[in-house]
């Protein structure tokens, strides 16, 4: 029997592909909103997104650069990782901000939340801004090679803005700064 979803899908049958501690990938046969016989392929992540841009009283954030395999690449990006669908996102934030850069802050509060690429993942992301903080040792995981750079947020802004972030969690946090926050107007131009 057909299961249906929004938008007119239905889906047929699923068949589990690949399954690791990170992501189940599924083959899904579906009838299309026009009525025809289809297939998808799902991306299904066993971790919510978090991302933390943190400000200091100086309007300073901080940014770290690693190497991330699929791209074969550095990249800059805001401090983030993931939280299992059970823990709380804004604890996982705070471990992440604590294990990547050494932050610790007092003040905590949620910027967006966002689908990072809903044509063929379900993964969900949130971003908090973190205040008040105090500088304490990083303690990176196995998998990370982080380099820490702390810089004005106006400048991270506008590494978004010309493209040397390409992180899309990085992207959307720091252009919705720029739109919220009160920069200088070279900035939001």
């Amino acid at each position: 029997m057909a299961v249906k979803k929004a938008g007119g899908w239905r889906r047929q049958a699923v068949t589990e592909i690949y399954d690791n501690p990170w992501i189940r990938v599924t083959h899904e046969q579906v009838i299309t909103p026009a009525g025809t016989d289809g297939i998808y392929g799902v991306v299904h992540f066993k971790n919510l997104a978090v991302g933390i841009v943190p400000i200091d009283a100086q309007g300073h954030t901080w940014l770290v650069r690693q190497s991330r395999y699929p791209l074969d690449q550095y990249t800059w990006e805001i401090p983030e990782g993931g939280a299992p669908l059970t823990e709380d996102p804004l604890a996982a934030a705070r471990r992440e901000l604590a294990e990547e850069t050494g932050l610790v802050a007092a003040h905590w509060e949620e910027l967006l939340h966002l689908h990072t690429s809903n044509s063929v993942t379900d993964e969900r992301a949130v971003v908090y801004v973190a205040r008040q903080l105090t500088q304490g040792p990083s303690a990176p995981e196995d998998t990370e090679d982080i380099e820490v750079r702390r810089l004005p947020l106006t400048e991270a802004i506008a590494m978004a803005l010309s493209g040397e972030i390409t992180d899309a969690l990085s992207v959307a946090a720091l252009l919705k700064l720029a739109l919220v926050s009160e920069l200088p107007a070279a900035v939001s131009e």
